[in-house]
């Protein structure tokens, strides 16, 4: 599946490497300090069109705000996956911005405006993305690719020296390792991976530092099981309150009492 919001290309003249990313695109990461989480906007420079990958609906006005002051005209909103950690902000942002369409991926039962699928590409003016499916950490993870820019947006199946836990919410380290190895870490090396959270300020990654680097994922597929069923994490701090708001759109009403 394809999906579209316009027939206006950018120009080949738009495409020509800009500090690591294409001049078609214009990229923002942004940062929500109480659950460590990374949201990024992307734009087609010719058409004005974006997308947001990961929204957090706290901070939906702000990203709204930056939209409008970059002149962009927002048309999908993705989550990586059905969050435990934080209540995503495509509610909120289809509240603020009209038109916009929210988009999560079909397995994890969660609601939507589009259910995207493995090998699905987005596409928003001159520019698209591919859709991989990435589970393990849960049933809905996926990777949003951007081949034009060298990047991969990996949500929590790979983080920066680590990896997203296995041990609720349908986790399985073994579908996890076999994910991040086919289709995360099989892109070319000079990919860069930008992640869902980072709890020590570091932005970005890639593919060759993680091949390298990850103590987790260097490892083989046994000991990589045992490392994640031994981690002995706390229990998610807002998983109670973000889970049920997450599997419908993050426009649940939170209930107050008397």
């Amino acid at each position: 599946m394809r999906l579209t919001t316009t027939e206006f290309p950018c120009t080949d003249s738009d495409k020509h490497d800009v500090e690591g990313m294409n001049r078609g695109l214009l990229f923002r990461q942004l940062f929500e300090k109480t659950s460590s989480t990374y949201t990024y906007i992307l734009g087609c420079q010719k058409t004005r069109e974006a997308i947001i990958i990961d929204p957090v609906k706290e901070t939906a006005p702000r990203d709204a705000k930056l939209l409008n002051e970059l002149g962009l005209s927002l048309r999908w909103a993705l989550n990586t996956h059905v969050h435990a950690d934080h209540i995503t902000g495509t509610g909120a942002l289809k509240q603020l911005i009209p038109g916009v369409k929210s988009v999560i991926y079909k397995a994890g039962g969660a609601r939507a405006d589009h259910l995207i699928e493995h090998g699905d590409v987005i596409q928003f003016g001159g520019e698209e993305i591919e859709v991989r499916a990435t589970p393990g950490h849960t049933n809905s993870c996926v990777t949003y690719v951007h081949h034009g820019g060298r990047m991969a947006f990996t949500g929590d199946a790979l983080l920066i020296r680590a990896c997203g836990r296995t041990d609720f919410q349908e986790g399985c380290p073994q579908r996890l390792y076999k994910s991040v190895w086919e289709q995360i870490l099989s892109l070319p090396e000079d990919y860069s991976i930008f992640v869902g959270h980072n709890y020590e300020g570091i932005e970005q990654t890639s593919v060759a530092e993680e091949k390298k680097f990850n103590p987790r994922l260097t490892k083989s597929e046994e000991e990589f099981v045992h490392i994640m069923k031994n981690l002995n994490l706390s229990y998610p701090k807002q998983i109670d309150r973000a889970l049920p708001a997450n599997l419908v759109d993050g426009e649940l009403e939170e209930k107050h009492e008397a």
